[in-house]
């Protein structure tokens, strides 16, 4: 399983969504369990992105909710790390 480290603008924009729409804590949970376990698993239609983001990942975490994240070296383990950059609704984090 992959470590999932949190940005600090990562846990304010989860704050934030929390705050705004509550139902959306469990997809959230959801997602993150799934991206520790297999970043790449088809719940989470994981594509990795281009324009001013290229180079990092995103993941679906409902409808319209999106996580982006990074893989970050783990050198103690063969599996790299996910770091975890921001979430939100697909037109504020794109």
């Amino acid at each position: 399983m992959r470590a999932l480290i949190w940005s600090n603008t990562f846990v304010r924009a989860l704050k934030r969504t929390i705050k705004r729409q509550s139902a959306l804590r469990q997809d959230i949970e959801n997602a993150l369990n799934l991206l520790a376990q297999n970043p790449f698993v088809s719940q989470l239609e994981t594509p990795k992105l281009k324009g001013k983001l290229a180079g990092s990942w995103a993941c679906s975490a409902g409808y319209d909710l999106r996580i982006i994240f990074d893989f970050v070296k783990n050198d103690e383990q063969k599996e790299d790390d996910i770091f975890l950059i921001e979430i939100g609704m697909h037109n504020e984090v794109s």
